[in-house]
């Protein structure tokens, strides 16, 4: 097994690596497109704005071979804007496209007197309880979130954990194949964060 960490600028890349190493597995962080190369997963971590990422990972020339990983079905795990970016567009960044891999939007929480953005610990709630990515996580585990934006995926088919914030429900991960992506930070979720990022691993 060789796990790579995207390093694109978008920091919160050393919660991640200490998150897989403490699985017992070294991960490599790379941020050129060759990196890729002898990789058998690859994470998309983010703590940023949607534009200024998107605009990072393509002048690394990263946004293409992202694609390509994803359309082979390889192991891939996004988080937080590393999430986010898998989507058409955002509005954060109304000018910027995203990397379109799914059609949706990511959308901001309405600002109708609820706290944003949404910051701390809230259940996660499974659409489908067989899945094996959940392996071990319980029917509705907490994780901690931190984020005004929220992906709307045009294909519900897609949305594997569903979160309640102050009356929105929201897709808070998403499942294709080999590939899961939360809006919840698994680094920083202690031990059901663990859980889910072994479970990917495995």
């Amino acid at each position: 097994m060789k796990v790579g960490i995207i390093d694109y600028g978008a920091g919160n890349l050393r919660s991640v690596a200490n998150a897989v190493q403490s699985l017992g597995i070294e991960p490599l962080v790379f941020s050129t497109p060759d990196g890729f190369e002898g990789l058998t997963h690859v994470i998309l971590p983010g703590v940023g704005a949607f534009g200024d990422s998107m605009g990072e990972l393509t002048r690394r020339r990263l946004d293409e071979p992202i694609r390509k990983w994803i359309a082979a079905d390889k192991p891939f795990f996004g988080i937080c804007v590393g999430y986010q970016l898998l989507f058409e567009s955002g509005e954060e960044s109304p000018s910027s496209s995203g990397l379109g891999v799914f059609a949706g939007t990511v959308r901001r929480f309405p600002e109708d007197g609820r706290k944003i953005p949404h910051m701390g610990w809230n259940a996660a709630v499974a659409t489908t309880e067989s899945d094996l990515e959940w392996d071990g996580l319980g029917p509705s585990p907490f994780f901690y979130f931190v984020h005004s934006y929220f992906p709307e995926p045009e294909d519900q088919s897609l949305v594997a954990m569903r979160t309640e914030y102050e009356g929105i429900s929201f897709a808070s991960a998403i499942r294709r194949g080999n590939l899961l992506a939360t809006q919840f930070h698994p680094e920083k979720s202690q031990k059901a964060g663990l859980q889910l990022l072994k479970n990917f691993l495995r």
